[in-house]
């Protein structure tokens, strides 16, 4: 069962609004910010890093001034700031916000409107004194030490009180001034902040007091009584204070590691809540926003120890949610290929439901971890990552950062430009992109990615699988939806990754095919939606032992679990560990890894559809009411993740088999077509990844007739056909070209 925990539960209503209020506030912003498409540059005043700040001098004003004039006449029309509790109330209640104050007085003046960053993770010392009963604790239950970060704990009442106080002094400060747009609430948000407690021994957090208390909370809101919490359990408590979350795990049930982590993904997105519900009752016209360090499904886990956020959650707390994006983090061996940006680009919009996403921060320039360097950041690169970004419906870009970082273990990394203030090529390529963006942000702000016909299907409880002792990866799911996501991205068919805990029948009914990886953990209600999806004609493509495990970490009495033997007219026999074998499917042959299920026919209707080489079938195909499924007995997604095979023949089998519709395109290799559309236009984006120009012949069926076609990078025109678009055109390396169709204005 899923809960969310409430305001009024946990003793925080006061000024707080509600989620319909949070719903009719993103209306509104989005309805009053019509038109404007923030692309900035993180800039405080002077050169100081991120969260610290820049000392205020007599000359601070005319050299912050001078930035900012550079700022805007590269192109940006905005700069990103940031404040820091640690500096902004170094005593209780006595505030300095003077670099906010200056910043966006000289912003005004300049023309450049502000987005503020808010930063609790540093915390001042008073704040330890007054609750000594605040630190963050692991599982020994002794108090982590503050050094400026990681702060103190958000579950104490003291210590939230005090967080927020301080978010509603800043958000009284900026929310009356005229070159003020937004906020951004929290950075990378995770249960600890900036700080890896390197003197414990796997440490998990937080089980201090308030922790516990908030815990109990939401238990009590799941289970009602304590007996049916000791049924679930397996304990024997005679009082709710003696509930305390799992420190390890036994050999008897891993139910109480499922709440503790179920739990704490709630919990974050909650607390982000608390931060926007706080800022809105004083500011409640301006976009609150905030950002993780990359899309959840990409690698991170309920289980992580540091982070165990879910970005389905976090989107519903704030009026946009986005993502940083750092390709070139640090080491060149651990740069991301073509085909992991993309996937992390295509989450960022599944994750936010398609309602449009924030990049809260886009690397500038080459990474730094001490005396290790990374690869140069080039303009290509920056046209690349920021025109892919809002062809899948970014609302905003915030380049990070403007500096070059100028202390810390990040020393002379990420910068735009030089630490001596010299332009770079990059600075002057992403301004003018800038430009481009804000000339054309009436359609660009108006236009969705085009709704795909594949949907692969991601279970955030899927990596809780085994409890606190699994010895298997955590990140075989996200693997899994890696390996499947490459086979259609290759084939220029887009694909949407749903979370498993938001399907319903509206949710799936819109897609051709939908795929669901790594199956091994299902819900009730997930194998009720499904099932009702092929019972009205859907397709469906499940991987080996579907429902093996239910939410509570239970095993199913069959497998397929919740029923689907019927569906999918299987069931297990038995089941070989097998690290990799071949699989013959017609003509097509490919590679599976871990596990061959051998299955039994419980419908006569299945049919075998491959094998393994010595003839046993390890795929069946069913008809079930109206649709159709398929299980396969093995992983495929998480081979092709682990070894890619270009073009793998199993994408080209399920397109068949969905009826899948192709783009009418041809290019070479390595070019990505991708289309945005609007009631007023469409947008179409050819993706040039090779290191050759590409020549592109690409045709289709407009929505209306188009009264004007404009490649918006070289100002190339293209003769209105009614509703045939045809565009044949030639592809710079390393570029992209960008075609906005308008339609006629029918007012």
């Amino acid at each position: 069962m899923a809960l969310v925990l409430s305001l009024t539960t946990i003793g925080l209503s006061g000024g707080a609004r509600g989620s319909d209020h949070l719903r009719a506030t993103r209306t509104e912003s989005g309805q009053a910010r019509a038109g404007f498409f923030p692309v900035s540059v993180w800039y405080s005043g002077g050169k100081a890093r991120a969260p610290m700040l820049e000392e205020i001098s007599a000359d601070s004003p005319r050299l912050w001034k001078q930035d900012l004039e550079t700022i805007k006449g590269l192109g940006f029309n905005a700069v990103r700031t940031w404040v820091e509790w640690n500096v902004g109330e170094p005593q209780e209640g006595q505030y300095h916000l003077e670099n906010l104050d200056l910043l966006l007085r000289l912003a005004r003046e300049v023309g450049l409107k502000v987005i503020v960053q808010v930063y609790v993770d540093s915390a001042p010392e008073w704040v330890g004194r007054k609750y000594p009963d605040g630190h963050y604790a692991a599982q020994d239950g002794q108090p982590i030490p503050s050094q400026a970060a990681p702060g103190y704990c958000f579950d104490h009442r003291g210590v939230r009180k005090a967080v927020l106080d301080f978010f509603q002094e800043v958000a009284r400060h900026a929310e009356g001034n005229p070159a003020f747009y937004g906020w951004d609430l929290w950075s990378e948000p995770a249960a600890l902040n900036w700080a890896r407690v390197g003197y414990k021994s796997e440490p998990m957090f937080c089980y201090c007091p308030s922790s516990m208390e908030r815990f109990r909370i939401w238990l009590k809101g799941k289970y009602g009584t304590l007996d049916e919490l000791n049924r679930a359990w397996h304990r024997t408590f005679s009082d709710w204070s003696q509930v305390e979350p799992p420190r390890f795990g036994t050999i008897l049930t891993y139910t109480d590691f499922m709440d503790w982590r179920v739990f704490y993904g709630y919990k974050l997105a909650e607390d982000l809540k608390m931060r926007n519900d706080a800022v809105k009752a004083v500011d409640p016209e301006h976009v609150t926003t905030s950002h993780a360090p990359n899309p959840s499904p990409l690698v991170r886990t309920l289980a992580d120890p540091y982070d165990p956020t879910d970005d389905f959650l976090m989107k519903d707390s704030v009026d946009f949610f986005g993502t940083s994006f750092y390709p070139k983090l640090t080491a060149p061996e651990y740069n991301w290929n073509l085909e992991r940006r993309v996937l992390a680009m295509d989450l960022t919009n599944n994750i936010t439901g398609g309602r449009g996403f924030y990049v809260g921060e886009l690397q500038s320039g080459y990474g730094v971890h001490g005396t290790v360097v990374g690869t140069p950041v080039t303009p290509s690169d920056l046209e690349l990552w920021t025109w892919g970004m809002i062809s899948r419906g970014a609302r905003a870009i915030n380049y990070y950062a403007y500096y070059p970082m100028n202390a810390g273990y990040e020393s002379g990394g990420y910068g735009m430009i030089n630490m001596d203030g010299t332009l770079t090529e990059r600075s002057h390529h992403a301004g003018a992109m800038a430009r481009l963006i804000h000339e054309n942000s009436d359609l660009l702000l108006q236009s969705r990615p085009q709704q795909p016909q594949v949907a692969i299907v991601f279970s955030p409880l899927a990596p809780l699988v085994g409890g606190y002792d699994e010895e298997g990866s955590r990140e075989t799911m996200h693997r899994s939806v890696a390996g499947y996501h490459r086979m259609f991205f290759e084939r220029n068919i887009p694909v949407d990754v749903l979370s498993s805990r938001e399907l319903n029948d509206d949710s799936v009914q819109k897609y051709k095919l939908v795929i669901v990886p790594y199956p091994l953990m299902l819900t009730q209600e997930e194998a009720e939606v499904l099932k009702s999806y092929v019972s009205g004609g859907g397709r469906l493509f499940v991987e080996a032992r579907p429902g093996w495990i239910d939410e509570r970490g239970h095993a199913e009495p069959v497998v397929p679990g919740f029923g689907w033997e019927e569906m999918l007219g299987v069931r297990e026999k038995e089941l070989i560990p097998v690290k990799e074998f071949e699989v013959r499917w017609g003509n097509a042959h490919f590679k599976a890894a871990t596990f061959q299920e051998h299955l039994d026919l419980e419908n006569k209707s299945a049919r075998p559809l491959a094998s393994l080489e010595d003839g046993t079938a390890i795929a069946y195909e069913n008809a079930y009411n109206e649709g159709r499924t398929i299980l396969f007995g093995s992983f495929a997604g998480e081979e092709n993740f682990e070894h890619p095979v270009a073009m793998h023949p199993l994408g080209a089998i399920l397109s068949r088999w969905a009826e899948l519709s192709e783009p009418k395109l041809h290019v070479p290799s390595l070019v990505e077509l991708r289309e945005m559309q609007a009631p007023q236009g469409r947008w179409v984006f050819f993706f040039n990844h090779g290191d050759r120009v590409a020549s592109v012949e690409f045709s289709r069926v407009l929505e209306k007739p188009a009264s004007r076609i404009l490649e918006i990078s070289t100002d190339r025109k293209i003769e209105p056909s009614g509703t045939k678009l045809q565009i044949n055109t030639q592809v710079p390396a390393q570029s992209v070209r960008i075609y906005r169709v308008d339609f006629p204005d029918e007012h």
